[in-house]
């Protein structure tokens, strides 16, 4: 956390030197987030998020450095699902399940913009991003995993497994539209994989199966998750103009 704070700061000092121009804003909207577990995709989870933002600005320069503080609600469910039920030999189809991982996100990046129609721009940013998690709802199928030790087959809620610290790409374009002289309303899209793993769980050996005969024991695979979310972001940016004067 000390680090992705000593980044940002430094990147706030890079976008004020020289008491140049910039633009802040506020901007946030819908995430979908998805997940692969072990190379199976699981279904995606629709949540928010929010993000807090400073850029360098220059009329004459379409390119702009960034900055970006927001917290993201990542994860993924699972939905219309048949399960076994080894106990009646059944299968049955639970109710939805959500997997959410509250994550607070550093993005640094740039944009480049281009002329669109009138004063409009649209622009393309890339950036790298640090994840730190806040909290899970892990919690919520530890009864489930205690109870059924042998086919548990949610994450555990331990934090032995639960990468808190995480990084990836953000990329993404967008439009730019002058509400003002001072007030622009920003519409955007970004795409954001993760390129290392949220929970990562080795192999299990020897887990008791609470079916059957009573001394079954069976290894639960190694489970490995990571993230990728997709953004559809409104927001706004105020311009704070610095003139100089001879």
């Amino acid at each position: 956390m000390k680090k992705m704070l000593l980044l940002a700061t430094g990147m706030l000092l890079v976008i004020g030197a020289g008491a140049q121009s910039y633009g802040f804003g506020l901007k946030g909207g819908l995430t979908i987030g998805t997940q692969n577990w072990n190379s199976f995709e699981r279904d995606p989870l629709l949540k928010y998020h929010g993000i807090a933002f400073i850029e360098s600005y220059d009329p004459e320069d379409p390119f702009a450095l960034f900055a970006q503080v927001g917290y993201h609600v990542k994860g993924s469910a699972i939905r219309r699902r048949n399960f076994y039920n080894p106990n009646t030999s059944t299968f049955f189809q639970p109710p939805a399940y959500q997997f959410l991982f509250n994550n607070l996100s550093l993005t640094l990046g740039a944009k480049q913009k281009f002329g669109f129609t009138g004063n409009s721009k649209t622009y393309y940013m890339i950036g790298v991003r640090g994840d730190y998690t806040l909290s899970t709802n892990l919690g919520e199928y530890e009864s489930f995993n205690e109870t059924n030790p042998g086919y548990s087959i949610f994450p555990f809620n331990d934090n032995n497994f639960i990468r808190r610290f995480n990084y990836g790409l953000t990329v993404g374009g967008g439009i730019e539209k002058p509400l003002g002289e001072y007030v622009d309303l920003i519409l955007e899209f970004s795409v954001n994989p993760d390129f290392s793993l949220q929970y990562q769980q080795p192999a299990i050996p020897n887990v008791y199966v609470a079916y059957g005969t009573g001394t079954d024991r069976r290894t639960l695979e190694e489970r490995r998750i990571r993230n990728i979310t997709f953004e559809l972001t409104v927001g706004f940016r105020f311009l704070h103009i610095i003139e100089f004067v001879d």
